[in-house]
């Protein structure tokens, strides 16, 4: 962890002096926006809905305008960690430097994931939002955050690993744009196969299926330890690559 806190710190600083996370985050939120608009003049005009589903499980569980920001936008926060640096050649001062691998992909990864936490923060508005409207389960806003928080994080670990593979900050962002991509729609099998052992896999995860759960309020264990697996494997991997860029 030698480190940490330096290559935190640059690298956030790094995020928001360029308008890369400003412009994801200005997209984001206006996509999330349109979606909230959406659910809100659906659940208005379909009042009889709010029996079997409320809004908050709508928004978090049941739109794809929920997943497509963070199969595309995942990808486009991580494609210049490593990427960048490697291209411009300021990763040899990086490796020169008194910190160690661990700590610099923890750091970048946080700096990232702190980003994307920093995204989602406007969206508390929606549910104050609802709040005026009508009663809100607390404990389902709680667990639906909370997968978007897991999920974020094996995506953006995933983008970190992606980042390290290449040079190329394009070439990053469509790999790590496949490889989620890959792993959503292999979920999507969860509703497709009959009870197996491939349906069993694919709802091991399946992202909708995870956050349809949680956005019920129910926690599978399981889902949890997929998404902190696939983190602590992606992360792994990233740290033997920049060991190997060290020593190689």
């Amino acid at each position: 962890m030698r480190g940490f806190w330096p290559v935190f710190k640059r690298e956030l600083f790094s995020l928001f002096v360029t308008p890369t996370a400003w412009v994801l985050i200005v997209v984001f939120l206006i996509l999330q926006g349109f979606h909230f608009y959406l659910m809100v003049r659906h659940f208005a005009q379909n009042p009889e809905l709010s029996v079997d589903q409320g809004p908050i499980q709508a928004f978090f569980g049941e739109s794809m305008l929920f997943y497509l920001p963070l199969v595309l936008l995942c990808p486009g926060m991580t494609m210049r960690l490593f990427a960048e640096e490697r291209r411009s050649g300021t990763i040899e001062s990086l490796m020169t430097a008194p910190v160690g691998s661990t700590g610099i992909v923890l750091g970048k990864f946080a700096a990232a994931f702190t980003t994307y936490l920093v995204m989602w923060t406007p969206t508390l508005l929606y549910i104050v939002i609802m709040r005026r409207a009508g009663e809100v389960d607390w404990h389902v806003v709680a667990t639906s955050y909370a997968g978007v928080a897991l999920i974020g994080a094996s995506y953006l670990a995933i983008g970190t690993l992606m980042s390290a593979m290449t040079e190329s900050q394009l070439v990053a962002i469509l790999l790590s744009s496949l490889v989620i991509l890959g792993l959503f729609v292999v979920g999507i099998g969860e509703f497709i196969f009959d009870p197996g052992i491939v349906h069993d896999f694919c709802s091991y995860v399946s992202v909708w299926g995870q956050m349809s759960e949680l956005s019920k309020g129910i926690v599978d264990s399981r889902r949890i330890a997929m998404d902190l697996s696939v983190v602590a494997l992606a992360l792994f991997v990233t740290v033997r690559a920049v060991d190997a860029w060290r020593w190689g």
